[in-house]
């Protein structure tokens, strides 16, 4: 099949590597436009723009749904792995198989554009992939296959990324044998779905009267980007790993004891494991505490 992806986070290397090397022609990557960072405005490419131009295959950056052209209609299939932006029904349409997207999470769980966070921050101890074909809602189209994952404790939303991107190319792989042998995929149970919205800053905020299993699993859900957030004494604190602590101690109050560092929350304690405070690098949360000194009844908002 002559196919295109449309994609722009670095979890869909592995499926564009797995194509590159298959009998079909990807002859195609659409990615998002290169974005300004920083205070300098620097335009920055899509981890997908970079591989494409790597592998020196065709890359198109449309602005938006409404600037794409026609070109579409001379192609079998577009995949779209996290690209980000709804597409009516009239892009959709163009190649002779439509679109199909690769999406992490078993869907209609966890709809939206945060699948492996959201799956984190609720503390889902499974989770996977499903392959379907986009329609013009959000994930709501029917399902060609899915793949299961189980999450072990202690793992962040990056690693959880990672992790099933890997399921990626199998996935892919059996879909398109589907699709070429004519099986059609299987509607959604709408009334099952759930949400999985983009994360929003304000949300990163710890409140640390919470339970202690609830902001370990906002911790790890934030990480690595952009981190849950606090304050010691005045100044940002990203919490960037934490684990369940069998100890206790009064909200909000830290403390240093035995190498460990602890937070009090409504439960039991949270030990912070790695942290970036403000304007440093990530370090451990020991050797933060050791530069700190906390003083007697000090706390962490």
């Amino acid at each position: 099949m002559k196919i295109a992806v449309a994609a722009s986070p670095e979890v869909a290397i592995p499926t564009l590597e797995y194509l590159r090397a298959t009998k079909h022609d990807l002859a195609l990557i659409i990615s998002r436009p290169d974005s300004q960072v920083g205070r300098g405005r620097e335009l920055l490419p899509t981890a997908v723009s970079n591989w494409a131009k790597a592998q020196g295959l065709e890359l198109y950056c449309p602005n938006k749904a409404a600037d794409f052209d026609d070109r579409l209609k001379d192609f079998d299939l577009v995949i779209t792995i996290g690209y980000g932006v709804l597409l009516p029904e009239y892009i959709l349409v163009q190649p002779k198989y439509g679109f199909i997207n690769l999406h992490f999470s078993l869907l209609p769980k966890l709809r939206g554009a945060a699948p492996a966070q959201r799956a984190i921050i609720n503390g889902l101890t499974e989770t996977g992939v499903t392959v379907f074909q986009l329609d013009v809602g959000m994930d709501t189209g029917p399902i060609y296959l899915q793949r299961k994952y189980l999450i072990t404790p202690n793992t962040t939303a990056g690693e959880l990324l990672a992790a099933l991107a890997e399921l990626g190319p199998n996935a892919i792989e059996e879909t398109l044998n589907a699709i070429e042998n004519g099986i059609k995929p299987t509607p959604q149970d709408h009334s099952l779905a759930t949400s999985a919205a983009k994360l929003d800053k304000a949300e990163a905020k710890i409140n640390w009267s919470n339970s202690a299993e609830n902001i370990v699993n906002q911790i790890l859900g934030f990480a690595p980007n952009p981190g849950a957030t606090a304050k010691f004494r005045a100044d940002g604190l990203r919490i960037m790993r934490a684990r369940l602590s069998d100890q206790s101690l009064p909200v909000g109050h830290v403390s240093f004891t035995n190498g460990s560092v602890l937070v009090g929350t409504s439960t039991n304690a949270v030990e912070l494991l790695e942290v970036t405070p403000a304007g440093k690098r990530p370090m451990t949360a020991a050797a933060w505490a050791n530069g700190a000194r906390f003083a007697a009844g000090e706390i962490i908002e």
